[in-house]
């Protein structure tokens, strides 16, 4: 049985996959391409960016309401938790945590944000894994600062000093091999 849709109101703080959290500005009727349709109009503050989404495809694109504040804790636990087992090939690895961000669940872009911080700390990451580390981190902090009411500066600056204290245990990176890491024992 599928769960009834979310209802939207004017004022409602959510979070769209892929850009963060933001406010709903309003509600209101359009036609586009001959169809008249309901839209959400969503303010998303982090990157001063403005989204109209179809209310009949709000949960298909992923779009759901900030988590409440005791979510936060069981977030933070998540963010310190040791690191999860990631594809050694920084293109599979990428996907992999791509794929995480897709999804727009907090629990998912902290465990990214967690995972390249402790990759960043130990060995560093690539431009590409660098960009992500960035985007989702300001994610992850758009929606703590509508939970937890903060200025966006505050969110920020919150999220950072929680990694500040994740450091890599030797034991806690934990890649896993990749089919081109294994090399075939030769025949004779």
């Amino acid at each position: 049985m599928a769960a009834d849709p979310v209802s939207y109101e004017v004022g409602d703080k959510v979070v769209y996959p892929h850009h963060g959290a933001g406010k709903v500005m309003k509600i209101e009727n359009k036609e586009i391409l001959g169809q008249l349709r309901q839209y959400l109009t969503i303010q998303i503050l982090h990157n001063n960016m403005t989204v109209m989404v179809p209310v009949e495809n709000a949960d298909r694109a992923g779009l759901r309401k900030v988590v409440a504040s005791d979510a936060v804790d069981k977030v933070l636990d998540a963010l310190r938790s040791a690191a999860t087992n990631m594809p050694k090939n920084w293109s599979r690895r990428y996907k992999h945590n791509r794929d995480k961000l897709k999804t727009g669940d907090i629990f998912e872009v902290a465990e990214v944000v967690r995972n390249l911080a402790i990759r960043h700390a130990d060995k560093g990451l690539s431009t590409g894994e660098k960009q992500m580390f960035s985007k989702a981190k300001k994610i992850l902090a758009s929606e703590l600062m509508y939970v937890r009411k903060l200025s966006e500066d505050d969110a920020t600056a919150f999220l950072e000093t929680v990694l500040e204290d994740i450091q890599p245990a030797p034991h806690e990176l934990l890649d896993e091999p990749d089919e081109s890491d294994v090399e075939a024992a030769p025949v004779f």
